[in-house]
């Protein structure tokens, strides 16, 4: 896809993000299953809806703006998914692993954020209303997890992994 314009580039990072997001799609029911606590096991599950719905919005913005949803793989989402999983191989503490699993959760969560608030930037420059809501509505939902992820660290899994024998 060349790239010559601000609506160009719109499109180009809208399908780096659907891309994103199906790859996590994938990802996520792989951290749920390895993660020992409950709370971040809901969490984990939460946001895995949240994504379902995240590609729902994608697909209604595609429609919205006439164009298709495929484009590249997303590279930085596979290496972000590939870190994860390679620590999912490691010999490794559950307490440990928890605290492994919501550091490399909000790498993502802050990759996303970071996307969408682009997109949904470009999308108020070119008077996109309809893609704004809707990728105002995500970029929220990203935020509410990676906030999310943070209490749950903070106030369990962190302190569990410190107290873990060595």
């Amino acid at each position: 896809m060349k790239i010559k314009s601000l609506r160009d580039l719109f499109l180009h990072e809208l399908k780096d993000l659907y891309s994103a997001e199906k790859q996590l799609l994938k990802a996520l029911p792989k951290m749920i299953k390895a993660t020992k606590h409950e709370e971040l096991q809901a969490a984990f599950e939460e946001h895995l809806q949240q994504t379902e719905e995240h590609v729902s919005r994608l697909d209604e913005i595609f429609e919205l703006l006439g164009t298709n949803n495929r484009g590249e793989k997303c590279l930085a989402m596979e290496g972000l998914i590939e870190e994860g999983q390679r620590m999912l191989k490691e010999d490794i503490a559950p307490e440990v692993l928890d605290a492994a699993l919501i550091a490399q959760a909000q790498r993502i969560e802050h990759y996303e954020i970071a996307g969408y608030g682009t997109v949904r930037t470009f999308a108020e420059i070119l008077d996109e209303d309809e893609a704004v809501d809707l990728l105002q509505e995500t970029l929220d939902e990203e935020k509410e997890t990676d906030e999310k992820l943070t209490e749950i660290a903070e106030s369990i899994v962190n302190t569990e992994a410190e107290s873990a024998p060595e």
